[in-house]
C-alpha cells in the first residue's frame, strides 16, 4: 500500500536476507550502527582521564562529545538527501572512511583542540552511517522482512551503547585514552570491506527535477540544528540571555527553513513530507520516545547513588541493564512487528513505555533496586518495539529517491528528542528536587525529584498514544491508505 510521501518503491522479487550475500549486506549495515552508536559510549568514560591528558577543565573536555553530537545532528538530513542523489551505497561507503580516517586522528591528536575538531569529523561519518544504514535496508530486504531487520540495528545500537563504557574502561587501564579511538578503526576497515563487497548498487530512476541539492536549505537547516543543540548544551544548566538568543535564532531559523523549501526547484526536504500527517506523526512520537529515554539516563545515576545508596560500581551495573534489555529485545521486536504490523506494535511500544514511566515513578520508592529495575525492564522493550514498528511505518513504502532524507529525519528527530531529554527533563529533576545543585541534594529531595520527572515522563507517552490515535484516525477520515 502507498502514501502521501512518495509513489511506493516497488518490493523486491527475490529474498537476499536468505542468501550469503543478503546475510552479508544486512551485517554490514549493522556493523555501521554498531561503529556509530560505539563513537559515543566509548568516549564518555574517558572525560575524566582526557581532562588530566591535556591538563584541562571538565567544561573543555565535555565538547569531545558535543562536538560529535552537534556533527551529528546538524548534517544527518542532509547526508542523507545527499545518499539521495550520488547513491547510498556510494555515500556509505564515503562515511565509512571518513570515520575510519577520523577515528586515526582522534587516536593520534597531539592537542584537545585537534582532537575536537577530529570528533567533529567523526560525526559527520556517523552521521552518514546512521542515515543510509536505514535508507539502505529497503534495498535489501522484503517488505515482510522489514521489520526484523529494523530490530536487528535497533539491537546493534544497543550493543554498541552497552559495550562502550565497558571496553572503553578495559583500554582506559591497559594501552590508554588512544586506544579507544584506535580501536574502531579496524572494525571501520571490516564495515568498508564488507559495504564494497555486499551493498548492492543503487538503482536510480534519473529524476532531474529531484536530481539537485539544496544549499539554501541545508546552510539554513543546519544553523538552525546547531543553534538548537547549542541552547540547550550550553551554560552547564543555567538558562542565560545566551542560552535565550540561541533559541531564538533556531526559531528564526526554522521559519526561514521552511519558507525556503516552498520555493526552490529541490527542496532539501519535500514540501509533500512536511504536509504528510503519518510522517509528521512519526517524527514528534520519535522525538517524544528519545525524551523519555534519555530521562533515565539522565536521572538514573543520581537516583541510584544518592537515593539509594548504590556504590559507583553497582550503579553501573544498574544502569547497564538497560542497554542489555535492549540488545536483547530488539530482533525479536522487529519479529512481532512482521508479525502483527507496524500501526499495532508502534501503540503497543508506547502503551509499554507509559506503563515503565509509570512505574519508575513509583516501584523504585517502594521496592527499591528491585523496582528499578523491574520498571526498566517494561519501559525498555517497549522502546525498542516502538522503534523497530515505527522506522518500519516510515521507511516501508517510502521510494529510492527519498529514502537517504526520510531516514535522516527520522535519525534527527531522535537526536532532537536526545538533546531535549538530556535538558529539559534534567532541568525538572532539579527543579522538583527544589535544589540549584543537584549533587548536594539530599536523598529524599532526589528521591522526590525522580517521582516528579517519572510521572511527566509517563505523561509524555500518554500524550505521545494520542497523538498516535488521532493521526490514525484522521488519515482514515481523508481515506488514505496505511501501510
Amino acid at each position: 500500500m502507498k502514501r502521501n510521501i512518495t509513489d511506493a518503491a516497488p518490493d523486491l522479487t527475490e529474498t537476499p536476507e536468505q542468501t550469503v550475500q543478503g546475510r552479508w549486506a544486512l551485517a554490514s549495515l549493522a556493523l555501521s550502527m554498531l561503529l556509530a552508536s560505539l563513537g559515543v559510549s566509548i568516549a564518555n568514560i574517558a572525560l575524566p582521564t582526557l581532562a588530566e591528558a591535556f591538563t584541562a577543565s571538565f567544561q573543555q573536555v565535555q565538547w569531545v562529545i558535543i562536538a560529535y553530537l552537534l556533527a551529528i545532528t546538524v548534517m544527518i538530513v542532509s547526508v542523507g538527501r545527499l545518499g539521495d542523489i550520488l547513491g547510498h551505497r556510494r555515500v556509505l561507503l564515503a562515511g565509512i572512511l571518513l570515520f575510519t580516517l577520523a577515528s586515526i586522528l582522534c587516536g593520534v591528536a597531539p592537542t584537545l583542540w585537534l582532537l575536537i575538531v577530529a570528533r567533529a569529523l567523526q560525526g559527520l561519518g556517523a552521521a552518514i552511517l546512521m542515515a543510509l544504514t536505514l535508507a539502505l535496508v529497503r534495498e535489501i530486504t522484503l517488505k515482510a522482512r522489514t521489520g526484523s531487520a529494523m530490530g536487528l540495528l535497533g539491537t546493534m545500537s544497543a550493543i554498541g551503547t552497552a559495550l562502550g563504557p565497558s571496553l572503553g574502561g578495559f583500554l582506559l587501564a591497559g594501552p590508554g585514552w588512544r586506544a579507544i579511538f584506535l580501536i574502531l578503526v579496524p572494525l571501520g576497515m571490516l564495515n568498508i570491506l564488507l559495504a564494497y563487497r555486499y551493498l548492492p548498487a543503487s538503482r536510480r530512476k534519473g529524476e532531474p527535477g529531484r536530481s539537485g541539492f539544496d544549499a539554501l536549505g541545508t546552510l539554513l537547516l543546519g544553523l538552525t540544528l546547531g543553534a538548537y543543540a547549542l541552547a540547550v548544551t550550553v551554560g552547564g544548566g543555567d538558562f542565560d540571555a545566551l542560552n535565550l538568543a540561541l533559541l531564538l535564532a533556531a526559531a528564526l531559523g526554522a521559519g526561514l527553513f521552511v519558507l525556503a523549501q516552498a520555493r526552490v526547484a529541490c527542496p532539501l526536504i519535500p514540501v509533500a513530507a512536511l504536509r504528510n500527517l503519518l510522517l509528521s506523526a512519526s517524527l514528534a512520537l520519535n522525538a517524544l520516545v528519545a525524551t523519555v529515554m534519555m530521562a533515565t539516563l539522565v536521572v538514573g545515576p543520581f537516583y541510584l547513588s544518592r537515593a539509594l545508596g548504590l556504590s559507583d560500581v553497582l550503579v553501573g551495573l544498574v544502569m547497564s541493564t538497560g542497554p542489555v534489555i535492549s540488545a536483547l529485545s530488539g530482533v525479536p521486536a522487529g519479529l512481532l512487528v512482521d508479525r502483527l504490523g507496524a500501526p499495532f506494535m508502534a501503540i503497543a511500544g508506547l502503551v509499554a513505555m507509559a506503563a515503565g514511566a509509570f512505574a519508575l515513578s513509583g516501584l523504585p520508592a517502594i521496592f527499591g533496586v528491585a523496582g528499578y529495575l523491574a520498571a526498566i525492564a517494561i519501559l525498555t522493550p517497549g522502546y525498542q518495539l516502538f522503534q523497530a514498528a515505527n522506522n518500519t511505518a516510515v521507511m516501508l513504502d517510502v521510494s529510492a529517491d527519498q529514502r537517504g532524507v526520510i531516514s535522516g529525519l527520522l535519525s534527527l528527530s531522535r537526536n532532537v528528542g536526545l538533546i531535549t531529554g538530556a535538558a529539559v527533563m534534567g532541568a525538572l529533576f532539579a527543579f522538583a528536587a527544589m535544589t540549584t545543585d543537584i549533587t548536594t541534594a539530599s536523598a529524599q529531595a532526589i528521591a522526590g525529584g525522580m517521582q516528579v520527572t517519572f510521572v511527566v515522563a509517563g505523561l509524555l507517552m500518554v500524550v505521545a498514544l494520542g497523538i498516535a490515535a488521532i493521526s490514525r484516525m484522521l488519515v482514515k477520515r481523508a481515506s488514505v491508505p496505511v501501510a
